[in-house]
């Protein structure tokens, strides 16, 4: 078999995309059509020397031009040999045509960067209206002022958040841990590399299965977690240390995802950590953190294990009112799902609810969405495998592997349904960072993948009609102005219920595979008419109430003015 990733997938053909009576949804890979014709390099194709060349990249959906429709952020990375001047990759923007299609306009922008470039999260840090962009690197990195006019600004340096020496950042979110209306920024690191000293495959030697293969991370230096604080004056003052993140016992970090777990109006920061237990750090309302996670049951696998965890995602899977986690692990291991069972503790009920059925596949970004709106969070898992020498192997599922798509069943439990749902499920990629976001504006969730050295893929979601939703933009004025940490309740009343139907979600930054999903927060509301209440939790302590809302309507609602405007949204027409 050829060591040699693929290029590209298939173009689906008419009969692929027609959605059978057997099929809820199917996704299919547009990226190619919709004119993201980049590759995302990272490392070698056939071997690789160092770990720093497996862990690719994070990828965004972006509105950036507050126009309604979603563009595409995209990261790059480089190789160990480096590139003659002038052809170094770089990350890529891409402007959201409205027809289905993107343009790329990086050097427009001023977003011409190159590196070993790893995530991306996003948020309105000077609150002025315009979401900023921030990149980790393995190297140092990089916050762009986002200029409201098409372009932006690297303020890195002016802002304190570059770093002061080459660090190996992984996962990032914006977080406003102290309420004061400014957020500050949260970065996961991974280990202290030097390549000059690092251990190279041969040295251990380093093997997998009997395949000599990039050694780490036990047995390598890790490194320390970074809380900023934002000054309120463009610039982030470094409090890790007085925060209490360096008391934690979880290092190695890679996903970050922040969110009130404990239900207390504050943010918390839970951290996937590769082959360490995962750390949540509990916000203790006075500028300090306390790692939690082994009393809270989030840290371990059920048998009291450390995982290798990459990817991380929360929802209220079974609308009790409390978040659950559902973390992506390493390949002979299942993915985790950690149910809230209140007060920000957790019950692993990975194989209870079924998604401990596979062990085969190494799971990288992931997410709970809502793909056929019927108002029950779904779960999605990218996979690839780590090691490309795993090509050699006849016992691995391959180094490009398929996804794993499971549907919410109402009852606590999911239903795997990867060969149902359509090619860009269960076509192999070697895929990393995941986001979600209707970027056509037709009202189901999208995806959009990030490969290793290959190209992006834009799975479009093609779920059958007749389930209604709606979609909220947050404007803070107290609070942050991007409305990150903002607690939205959404109550329905369906006719097949007896109950009222009561889904919970945050606007939140980062998550997933160190990756950015659309800020506008989406409820799915089934065959509901209505919205009967919509109540919204800000950071400040300000709750807004609104009631009676039409269904398959973006809200745009207001800090303390409740909704502002409403659009029905035009889905995208096809270019010809």
């Amino acid at each position: 078999m050829s060591l040699a990733l693929p290029i590209g997938v298939p173009q689906a053909s008419k009969k692929d995309t027609e959605i059978t009576s057997a099929n809820e949804v199917n996704f299919i890979d547009v990226a190619a059509e919709s004119g993201l014709h980049v590759t995302t390099i990272f490392g070698g194709e056939h071997k690789n020397k160092y770990l720093l060349e497996t862990t690719g990249c994070g990828i965004a959906f972006y509105d950036f031009d507050n126009d309604g429709w979603l563009d595409i952020f995209i990261v790059n990375g480089t190789r160990l040999e480096g590139f003659p001047a002038g052809q170094e990759p770089v990350n890529h923007l891409f402007k959201n045509n409205r027809d289905g299609t993107f343009t790329d306009i990086t050097d427009k922008a001023g977003l011409r960067h190159s590196g070993w470039g790893q995530g991306c999260c996003v948020g309105d840090y000077d609150n002025d209206g315009w979401d900023d962009l921030f990149i980790t690197y393995f190297g140092k990195n990089v916050l762009y002022h986002n200029n409201g006019n098409g372009t932006f600004t690297d303020v890195s340096e002016k802002a304190g958040v570059a770093g002061k020496r080459t660090r190996w950042a992984t996962g990032c979110a914006f977080v406003d841990y102290d309420r004061d209306g400014h957020l500050d920024l949260f970065v996961a690191n991974y280990i202290d590399l030097d390549l000059k000293t690092a251990p190279v495959p041969e040295s251990g030697p380093c093997l997998y299965k009997g395949v000599m293969v990039a050694c780490g991370p036990p047995g390598m230096s890790s490194d320390t977690n970074i809380l900023y604080h934002n000054n309120g004056n463009g610039t982030f003052t470094d409090v890790s240390e007085s925060a209490g993140l360096n008391k934690s016992t979880g290092v190695y970090g890679l996903g970050v995802l922040v969110a009130d777990f404990d239900n207390d109006g504050w943010p918390d920061i839970y951290v996937a950590n590769d082959s360490m237990a995962s750390s949540l750090f509990q916000n203790k309302h006075n500028g300090q953190f306390e790692d939690v996670a082994v009393e809270a049951g989030c840290a371990l696998s059920p048998d009291g294990k450390p995982q290798a965890g990459m990817g991380v995602s929360a929802a209220d899977y079974d609308l009790d009112g409390n978040l659950d986690i559902v973390k992506t692990n390493f390949a002979g291991d299942t993915p985790s799902l950690y149910h809230g069972i209140g007060k920000g503790n957790f019950e692993d009920t990975t194989f209870t609810a079924g998604l401990g059925m596979h062990t085969q596949f190494l799971g990288w970004g992931c997410g709970f969405f809502d793909f056929d709106n019927d108002g029950w969070p779904d779960i999605l898992i990218s996979n690839g495998h780590v090691y490309p020498e795993v090509e050699q192997l006849k016992t691995e599922a391959g180094y490009a592997q398929r996804k794993l798509l499971y549907k919410n069943l109402h009852n606590g439990k999911f239903e795997e349904i990867s060969f149902n749902a359509g090619p860009g499920i269960s076509t192999p990629a070697a895929a990393r960072g995941v986001a979600f976001g209707d970027f056509d504006n037709d009202g189901d969730i999208d995806i959009v993948v990030s490969t290793v050295n290959g190209p992006p893929q834009l799975l479009r979601c093609d779920a059958k009609p007749g389930n209604n939703w709606i979609r909220v933009k947050t404007i803070g004025t107290k609070s942050n102005r991007s409305g990150i940490g903002t607690r939205i309740r959404c109550t329905t009343h369906p006719s097949d219920e007896p109950k009222p139907h009561v889904q919970i979600d945050e606007v939140r930054s980062g998550g997933g595979y160190i990756s950015q999903s659309d800020l506008r927060v989406s409820f799915g509301i089934g065959k509901a008419a209505k919205v009967d209440l919509l109540e919204l939790f800000w950071l400040s302590g300000q709750v807004d109430t609104i009631k009676d809302l039409k269904p398959n309507q973006v809200y745009v609602v207001k800090e303390g003015q409740g909704v502002i405007s409403s659009t029905t949204p035009t889905a995208a027409k096809p270019s010809k």
